[in-house]
């Protein structure tokens, strides 16, 4: 390899490990801060003095300039001081009085929560690339009969699109040609695909799994139902907390008090109270440190560190403590059907055979004939049998499949038809069994219907089926006082028939995302807050729209991304878990808060009566957060 050839390489690795490290900065820099602190601090113990300064000086500039960077800045544009600013104050006044420890950890406190928030947010715009992926970037465009790739934006209403087996469909639009059986989880979050034919609706970004169809374009890439999810996505993560909007009201208020009445030390006491200049310097100094909010911040951090590292030794991850806090107050909770309340895949539930047949045999010829479709519910035929029979399949001796109605297979002198209600004759299959059909269908069973030789001789019933712990988490929710709604994008007889199973109070059927989005917002005008559960990428937008969302760990990746906190083995149970733990943290919180301003009043006002010097004043201060992280760490033990 040339010169040339290795120096290019090398810049390559470089700019690549730049990126890799950038979204990793702010917390490089505070763990380097924090080393430097160490440092110093040893440096000061073996009486090195210049070296300890020098430690800390870089550990001021390394661990705040990200912070200080953005107060500044937001001083500026905003027109209005802010606690950045506040912070940055206290350290430099801890440092004028010749305590760099302290003005160094006040730096390192704040470097961390600002690494945190530049996480979450490389995290939101991660999960709208995932569902950028999803939608196709090229179509097939059928014109004058010739097909021609173009890119998906291009495509206007009315053309006419090919979609072949296998392919995501590119744009919203209605089938006039063909019909197909359609995975349309990436919509509705159901995991039995539908089937389509002549004058059907179909969705871009959901699969076409059997036959090619002709789409002709009803919406433009623009306005397709897929694009309003990733939208709602995006408004939904925009919108602050009320939390957050009061802490952005308060700050203002509370760094002008802070300074004015420093200023105010630094003056008045010297013209009114005599105090010479070097003591009511030395006053304010010690004010502007003891009123630094730093066992404020201990009082709330480590409690949430706590809780949040508890909470994921028992499976539960939460992505930040202002999640885990809405649990305390949450009076609803929000489900989604399918990979939540359900196993997310049909299982047989029943196999009614005719009299006269031997059901082993008849279940084991249609499991050899559904053996060569992909369809999920012939998948489940298939692993029902192998369950059931010991026996090896059979090859048929020749099979049709038949794209939205089934399956025609020939064995020996048999010929067999496998498919829905309407392949085999609506009134024999409404009738077969003395009507036992209905009755399935009713209990949100999915029927398969066997024919053989022109009769009708079996049907079979699967269904999404309740996962064993619903029940137990629903009413442990309930006993909690907490509100249960379920929201499906399936029928309602099915929707039904599941809400009875799982226990909820409540549900909503036939919902699309931007449905289950208006119940969530319908909900929390109702409760204060109000959580979302789900694993889809259907559940996106209203997992964000939530107070607090929450995602099973086999969920897709969107859905992971945007939610607040995981539940890692799908164990719905852990939720009651999360609101206990929630209600602990928050008394913690509650308790170090009361303890810290207290403390913080008492040095205030003992320094103003010239009760307490600077050592004691530091001691007074760090002391009560150590205090209060001590309290926070007892949130560890289960």
């Amino acid at each position: 390899m040339s010169s040339e050839a290795k120096s290019l390489t090398q810049e390559i690795q470089k700019v690549s490990f730049i990126e890799k490290i950038k979204p990793h900065a702010e917390l490089i820099a505070a763990a380097v801060s924090g080393l430097l602190i160490v440092a110093g601090w040893l440096f000061d113990k073996y009486d090195n003095e210049v070296d300890s300064i020098i430690a800390y000086l870089l550990a001021f500039v390394i661990g705040g300039f990200a912070k200080a960077k953005e107060g500044i800045e937001e001083t500026y544009e905003n027109k209005e001081l802010n606690v950045e600013m506040l912070m940055i104050f206290a350290a430099i006044g801890s440092a004028i009085i010749g305590y760099w420890t302290e003005g160094a950890v006040l730096i390192f406190i704040f470097a961390v929560s600002g690494a945190l928030e530049t996480y979450t947010m490389n995290k939101s715009h991660k999960e709208i690339s995932s569902l950028m992926e999803l939608q196709p970037e090229e179509a097939l465009l059928i014109k004058n009969g010739v097909e021609k790739r173009i890119p998906t934006s291009e495509l206007q209403v009315g053309d006419q699109i090919l979609v072949k087996p296998g392919e995501r469909i590119p744009s919203d639009g209605m089938i006039v040609k063909g019909k197909t059986n359609i995975d349309e989880a990436a919509i509705t979050g159901e995991s039995m695909p539908v089937s389509k034919g002549d004058q059907e609706e179909v969705f871009a970004g959901t699969v076409n799994l059997t036959g090619s169809i002709t789409v002709q374009v009803t919406k433009a890439s623009s306005d397709t139902l897929f694009q309003k999810i990733i939208q709602l996505v995006q408004s939904a993560q925009s919108e602050k907390s009320p939390s957050q909007l009061f802490i952005e009201r308060f700050e203002g208020t509370y760094v002008k008090a802070v300074l004015a009445v420093v200023i105010l030390m630094f003056f008045i006491p010297h013209f009114l109270l005599d105090w010479s200049w070097h003591e009511s310097f030395y006053r304010a100094m010690i004010l502007l440190v003891v009123a630094s909010p730093c066992a404020l911040v201990a009082s709330i951090m480590p409690a949430t560190l706590s809780a949040i590292s508890n909470g994921a030794k028992h499976g539960i991850l939460v992505k930040g403590g202002v999640h885990l806090e809405n649990l305390s107050s949450l009076e609803a909770i929000a489900f989604d059907k399918t990979g939540t309340l359900t196993k997310g895949r049909p299982e047989v539930t029943e196999v009614i055979v005719n009299d006269g047949l031997d059901r082993e045999d008849l279940l084991w010829k249609a499991a050899s004939i559904e053996n060569h479709s992909n369809h999920p519910l012939a998948q489940a035929i298939v692993k029902y049998a192998k369950q059931q029979l010991n026996r090896e399949l059979l090859h048929p001796d020749s099979l049709e499949d038949l794209p939205g109605w089934g399956v025609k297979a020939s064995i020996g002198l048999e010929h067999w038809k496998i498919g829905k209600a309407d392949f085999v004759g609506k009134e024999m299959a409404d009738a077969f069994a003395n009507g036992k059909a209905k009755e399935l269908a009713s209990l949100g069973n999915t029927l398969v219907f066997v024919e053989i030789n022109g009769a009708l001789s079996a049907m079979i019933a699967l269904k999404d089926v309740v996962r064993e712990e619903t029940k137990i988490a629903i009413d442990q929710l309930k006993q909690k006082g907490i509100y249960t709604v379920m929201l499906t994008g399936d029928s309602q007889t099915t929707a039904s028939a599941i809400a009875a199973e799982s226990h909820v109070d409540q549900f909503f059927a036939e919902c699309l995302p931007e449905e289950k989005v208006e119940q969530l917002k319908e909900l929390k005008n109702k409760f204060k807050t109000v959580a979302m559960v789900g694993d889809g990428i259907n559940d996106a937008p209203a997992l964000a729209i939530a107070n607090v969302g929450i995602a099973m760990g086999e969920g897709t990746d969107v859905a992971l991304e945007t939610a607040d906190i995981v539940l890692m083995k799908n164990d719905l149970p852990r939720i009651a878990e999360a609101v206990r733990l929630s209600q602990r943290m928050n008394k913690i919180i509650k308790q170090n808060v009361i303890f810290s301003i207290s403390v913080i009043m008492l040095l205030i006002a003992s320094n103003f009566f010239q009760l307490l010097d600077l050592p004691f004043g530091v001691i007074g201060h760090e002391g009560s957060t150590i205090l209060v992280i001590l309290n926070s760490l007892r949130l560890l033990k289960s």
